[in-house]
C-alpha cells in the first residue's frame, strides 16, 4: 500500500498576526486579540505576548497581568474570516484535499499534487512562501505519511517552520514523545496512564491490545495505532461542522450554584470558537456530569441565532435553571456547546426547548 503524503499547515499566531500585518505600530509589541474584562478569555497572543506566558484561553485578566504592556485588540472575525479564505485559494492550487480545521489550519493531501511538484516537502514549502509573498503572513508546516503525523509536526519548529517525518522515520520519531503529543490524550488519560507507569510513547507500546482495551475500551485500540503511528483517517474536503464546544472537570465536585464561573468561560471560549465558522450555530448546548458519571444535557434552540457572546451565556446560564436536581447534588464536569449549524441562508427561524444527549464533533481541550 502507497502512504499518503499529508501536510498540515497552521498559520502562525494567526489573529495576532493580522493584526500586526495591517497595523505596523504594532510589529514587535506584545499583543493580545481578546476582549478586555474580567470574564473574558484570550482568543490569540503574538509571539511577543507568549514570551510572558500569555496563551490562548487563558483568562484576560491574567494575561494583563503577566504582560502590563500588551496592546489588547477586540477580535475581528470578519476580517479573519477573509484571509483565511485567500489562505485556502492557495491551498488549492495544489489538491483538491484540503480539509480546514478552523480559520488558521488546514490537512492537504498531497499525495498527488496539481502543480507537479516532486515532493510533499516541496509543496509545503511553496505554499509557505506564497502565504509570505501574497498575505505577508507566516505559516508552520508539518509534513508526514498521515494526519496525526502531520499535526504534531507542524508544531515542531514554530514559528515559520517546517518539518518532515518520513515513513521510514516514523517508530524513531514517536518512541521518546509524551503520551501527551498524542491525540486525543488530555490530561485525566495522561493520568490514567501515568498510574500504569505509562510516560512515553515507547512505554505505551509495551502495552498489548487486550491489555489496553481493558483500561481504555474503545479508546485502548486506538491508543495501541497511535503509538505504533497508524492512522488511516482520510482527509476529507468541506467537512462540515456539526458542533463546537468547551468543557472542564472541577478539581472536586460542585454544587449547581458554583458552576456559574466556569459556564461564563466556557461560552465565551465556545463562542470564539464558533465564530471561525462561516456556517451558522442554531442550538445552544449545556452538559453537565454528575459526581455519579451520569451525563445531563439541555438544550435550546431560539427563534434567531444568539448574536453575541453575552446573549450566548445568558441562555446556557438560563438552561442550567432547568437541571430539576436535588440541591445537594454534586457534579464533577460542565459543557457548554453550540450545535445544529447551518449555512447562513439556511438559517431559518425555529422555536423548540428539548432535552437530549448530544455528542459534540469538536471539543476544545481543557
Amino acid at each position: 500500500m502507497t502512504s499518503r503524503k499529508i501536510i498540515h499547515i497552521d498559520m502562525d499566531a494567526f489573529y495576532a498576526s493580522v493584526e500586526q500585518r495591517d497595523d505596523p505600530q504594532l510589529r514587535g509589541r506584545p499583543v493580545v486579540v481578546a476582549w478586555l474584562g474580567k470574564r473574558s478569555v484570550v482568543c490569540a497572543a503574538s509571539y511577543e505576548a507568549r514570551r510572558f506566558g500569555v496563551r490562548s484561553a487563558m483568562p484576560a485578566m491574567r494575561a494583563q497581568r503577566l504582560c502590563p504592556d500588551a496592546v489588547f485588540i477586540a477580535p475581528d472575525f470578519s476580517r479573519y474570516q477573509a484571509v483565511s479564505r485567500l489562505a485556502r485559494e492557495i491551498f488549492k492550487r495544489h489538491t483538491d484535499l484540503v480539509e480546514p480545521l478552523s480559520l488558521d489550519e488546514a490537512y492537504l493531501d498531497v499525495t498527488e499534487n496539481k502543480t507537479g511538484l516532486p515532493s510533499a516537502t516541496r509543496v509545503a514549502r511553496t505554499i509557505r512562501e506564497q502565504i509570505r509573498e501574497e498575505l505577508n503572513l507566516t505559516a508552520s508546516a508539518g509534513v508526514a505519511p498521515n494526519k496525526f503525523l502531520a499535526k504534531i509536526a507542524s508544531d515542531w519548529r514554530k514559528p515559520d517552520g517546517l518539518f518532515v517525518i518520513k515513513p521510514e522515520d516514523v517508530d524513531e520519531f514517536l518512541a521518546p514523545l509524551p503520551v501527551g503529543r498524542l491525540p486525543g490524550v488530555g490530561k485525566v488519560t495522561e493520568g490514567r496512564l501515568r498510574k500504569l507507569h505509562i510516560a512515553s510513547v515507547a512505554d505505551l507500546r509495551k502495552l498489548d491490545l487486550v491489555t489496553l482495551e481493558g483500561h481504555f475500551g474503545r479508546n485502548g485500540a486506538r491508543l495501541y495505532r497511535l503509538a505504533r503511528g497508524i492512522d488511516d483517517s482520510e482527509v476529507v474536503p468541506d467537512r462540515p461542522t456539526q458542533s463546537v464546544s468547551a468543557e472542564d472537570t472541577f478539581e472536586r465536585d460542585v454544587p449547581l450554584t458554583e458552576t456559574e464561573m466556569a459556564i461564563r468561560r466556557l461560552a465565551e471560549r465556545a463562542w470564539t470558537a464558533s465564530r471561525k465558522e462561516v456556517r451558522i450555530p442554531r442550538t445552544i448546548v449545556l452538559k453537565l456530569k454528575t459526581s455519579e458519571f451520569k451525563i445531563l444535557t439541555r438544550c435550546h434552540t431560539p427563534d434567531r441565532p444568539p448574536s453575541s457572546c453575552a446573549e450566548f451565556t445568558e441562555i446556557v446560564l438560563s438552561l442550567r435553571e432547568r437541571v430539576g436536581l436535588d440541591p445537594g447534588q454534586r457534579f464533577r464536569l460542565v459543557g457548554v456547546g453550540l450545535s445544529n449549524f447551518r449555512d447562513p441562508d439556511d438559517a431559518t427561524s425555529q422555536s423548540a426547548l428539548f432535552d437530549s444527549q448530544q455528542s459534540a464533533d469538536q471539543v476544545i481541550p481543557r
